[in-house]
């Protein structure tokens, strides 16, 4: 097919232990899917899950046992951390029920939603949309994904970021407010999920704001560490 301009390359993240990769299709995340978090954020510690979403080409991936780098963004002086369980979709569909959503996943990683928060939080006053402080690039970083199979018990892993060696948040995924079969549930009733899908599900308590010159440290276990570093 020929095309007017030069279409730009298919995004994709490293796959453990393998030389294939997965393309990226969309990137779902969903808001405040820990009670901690919600009630950290303004909340009341159990809602309806909610979601927005980041362009395809705002994932960072990081291969294994490297040190990704994320540049500091423009336009803000609070850029958040947010560590994640990535959900990789292999089998697309719609109205999948949760009995059968894990039939749907391919594989698991690590991830960070970075967040302008002084932009979201100035969009929320205004009552606009978040793309500003949730969507821009760079903002998606995700170690190699792990399949499925591999990692059983990765529904009550720990979670763990460090920053500078530093712990800022730990929890465990079985705190999560909607599992990740009923997000799949949810998610697949507003939108056709897609091979290529990511899904973030959601960080728990102990965000907070990082600086040109920090190294971040993801951990779930089971999982590929995923290490980031923010640059000037």
């Amino acid at each position: 097919m020929n095309h007017v301009v030069t279409p730009p390359g298919l995004p994709s993240v490293a796959v453990l232990g393998r030389t294939e990769r997965f393309p990226v299709h969309r990137i779902y995340c969903v808001g405040r899917n820990y009670a901690e978090h919600q009630i950290e954020m303004g909340g009341s510690g159990r809602e309806a899950p909610f979601f927005f979403l980041k362009p395809a080409d705002a994932v960072v991936a990081v291969e294994g046992g490297a040190t990704g780098t994320m540049p500091y963004p423009t336009l803000t002086k609070n850029l958040h951390h947010e560590i994640e369980l990535v959900v990789a979709i292999g089998q697309g569909g719609q109205h999948i029920p949760a009995a059968r959503a894990l039939e749907h996943v391919w594989g698991y990683a690590v991830g960070l939603d970075m967040t302008r928060r002084d932009l979201q939080n100035d969009m929320k006053k205004a009552g606009r949309p978040w793309s500003i402080g949730k969507g821009f690039d760079h903002s998606a970083p995700i170690g190699p994904i792990t399949p499925a199979a591999a990692v059983p018990g990765v529904h009550t892993a720990p979670l763990v970021l460090d920053v500078n060696g530093a712990a800022r948040q730990s929890s465990h995924i079985g705190k999560m407010i909607w599992s990740v079969a009923e997000i799949i549930e949810h998610l697949s009733a507003a939108w056709v999920l897609a091979p290529g899908d990511l899904i973030y599900t959601g960080t728990p308590e102990g965000v907070n704001a990082v600086v040109a010159g920090d190294l971040l440290e993801a951990r779930i276990e089971g999982l590929e560490t995923l290490r980031l570093r923010i640059t000037g």
